[in-house]
């Protein structure tokens, strides 16, 4: 667990903490108060002072939680009204546990007699108590030199140093095994050779010609691409689209803000977020519908960008990393489901902002309520749910939908080529020429120009 950074003020009547917990569930706080006493824990943060004074929990006590800062602050009356607590400054001490309660010798004679009584309780010892001793070491701040060393991620690529101190924790929630001190090529690289190790043809084989569940999902129409695709036409109305209550309640939460990103930025946040909405189309149309518990991972999973921090460098890119991770990972892995997957998010897209925030909102409320996906929200998905509603839909977008629509065509090689681990994907002869003469001519301005 991570020890939080922290500091301590007081008043008179009170004891005020202010406890930093960034990257945490903001509807999951546990506090234990019991006179000198106080731990508190938010996973992956925990908490545990020895303070100079006695503090109560009697109905008086105040909390309150800065999403935008992250920052849990806590008012907590005094036993004794104008008790000066000394030492609130020594961080170090107040993170030092009480002293053992009994001192244990350097050698013992492990006996072997009562050896048959345990035996009996073997049920007991494996379930281990909670060490509420654990070593704790006092947040330090990293130096800009140390900041400026680590690689770059999140929305826009505006994020770092998050998982130096949260790895262990966090290690369910990409494939990358040092994200701060990886380089976005070395990503790419691990990647691939992860995608070739996972394919097996036995599943790929077995989902090309034993189809008949895969042919009814392909039938499926989701709600929010129910919208025939039309190369060339305006993004339809806002109106359209209607947030249910608790999209609204979402919508409320979230700060106003503005991104100031460059040209290269916009390009990678466009691509991200088509990589995103991918993942999520295929997990619609899997589920029909209705989220399961292995919705979180299908959505990460076939993300390059959640899962990988990927960052792309043309649609092609997305499109053929979208591909190889629908035919090496979930459960339905059949091409006909990535194009169909293409399809709607290019519906999606021409449907609107409205139509693409909804979809956002669908997966932040995916990954909040799933431990530890949540953290994805806080490095991208909330900054796109906030982003999409100032960003401006105009027609060098429609440009990027046309696109999409004409690699929904594009041919997968031969099963040999499959079966060597390549998984390498090729456009049909009539959208290559297409893609090529769209992209050479303003693929580039696509998004640079929103």
């Amino acid at each position: 667990m991570i020890t939080p950074a922290f500091d301590l003020s007081q008043d008179p009547g009170y004891l005020m903490l202010n406890i930093c917990v960034p990257y945490t569930r903001t509807s999951e706080f546990d506090i234990y108060i019991d006179g000198t006493d106080f731990k508190f824990y938010a996973k992956p943060y925990f908490l545990r002072l020895s303070l100079p004074g006695r503090i109560v929990e009697d109905g008086r006590e105040k909390a309150k939680f800065d999403i935008d800062k992250g920052l849990f602050t806590l008012r907590v009356p005094k036993e004794t009204a104008g008790e000066h607590f000394e030492g609130l400054q020594m961080l170090t001490s107040l993170l030092a546990p009480k002293g053992s309660r009994s001192a244990q010798p350097l050698v013992e004679d492990l006996s072997t007699e009562g050896c048959g009584e345990s035996a009996g309780d073997d049920e007991d010892e494996d379930e281990e108590e909670f060490d509420w001793q654990v070593e704790q070491e006092v947040y330090k701040e990293s130096s800009e030199e140390e900041l400026k060393a680590l690689q770059k991620y999140g929305f826009g690529n505006q994020r770092s140093g998050v998982f130096v101190r949260l790895q262990e924790e966090l290690s369910d929630v990409t494939d990358v095994k040092n994200p701060d001190g990886t380089t976005a090529a070395e990503r790419r690289r691990a990647r691939l050779e992860a995608e070739a190790s996972a394919f097996s043809a036995d599943h790929y084989l077995a989902d090309l010609f034993e189809d008949d569940e895969i042919k009814g999902l392909l039938k499926f129409r989701p709600c929010r691409a129910k919208f025939p695709l039309q190369p060339g036409r305006s993004f339809r109305s806002a109106a359209s689209v209607s947030f249910t209550d608790d999209e609204k309640e979402q919508l409320r939460k979230f700060t106003n803000r503005s991104y100031l990103l460059d040209k290269a930025s916009r390009y990678q946040v466009w691509l991200s977020l088509v990589d995103i909405l991918l993942a999520h189309s295929y997990e619609v149309r899997s589920t029909e519908g209705e989220h399961n518990v292995e919705s979180p991972w299908t959505i990460r999973k076939l993300s390059g960008t959640l899962c990988w921090l990927e960052t792309y460098s043309s649609v092609q890119d997305v499109l053929v990393s979208f591909g190889r991770r629908v035919l090496c990972y979930p459960l339905y892995r059949h091409y006909a489901m990535v194009s169909a997957a293409v399809r709607d998010t290019a519906k999606i897209l021409q449907s609107g902002k409205a139509c693409v925030l909804k979809c956002l909102l669908d997966i932040h409320k995916v990954f909040r309520e799933n431990d530890p996906a949540y953290i994805l929200n806080d490095l991208y998905i909330t900054d796109y749910c906030i982003w999409i509603q100032r960003v401006k839909f105009d027609g060098s977008l429609l440009l990027l939908v046309h696109i999409l629509q004409l690699l929904t065509h594009f041919k997968c090689e031969p099963a040999s080529t499959l079966l060597s681990n390549e998984l390498c994907f090729t456009l049909g002869q009539s959208s290559a020429k297409w893609c090529a003469r769209l992209e050479k001519a303003q693929l580039k301005n696509v998004c640079l120009m929103l």
